[in-house]
């Protein structure tokens, strides 16, 4: 029986493949699953961070306001951030993302 996650990921371009790699190293205690048929990375059950491949681009959401200056470039929409696929995809900086996200997450489990 195949996979929905991984056959998600190997009809999309191969950055993709390391944008999923570097979310998971971030967040590793994250389960990964498909929600609204994407990609859904959860904590304690919650929905932390969703990621996207279209045509021309991939998107990860939601995302606050944390990363001010370093987003600007990326940011599609109230909480969305947009990242061409002809451009170097910055990484360093999703892995962040993906960090600060999970760090949202446990606090607020704790609560």
């Amino acid at each position: 029986m195949s996979n929905p996650i991984d056959n998600y990921f190997a009809a999309q371009p191969k950055i993709l493949g390391r944008v999923r790699a570097a979310i998971r190293k971030a967040m590793p205690e994250a389960e990964e699953t498909i929600s609204y048929n994407i990609p859904t990375y959860k904590i304690g059950g919650r929905a932390v961070l969703y990621l996207a491949g279209w045509k021309e681009h991939f998107s990860i959401y939601p995302i606050g306001a944390a990363f001010g200056d370093e987003i600007k470039p990326y940011i599609a929409g109230k909480g969305t951030l947009k990242f061409p696929f002809a451009r170097k995809a910055p990484i360093t900086l999703i892995a962040r993302i993906a960090k600060f996200r999970a760090a949202e997450a446990r606090a607020k489990g704790k609560m």
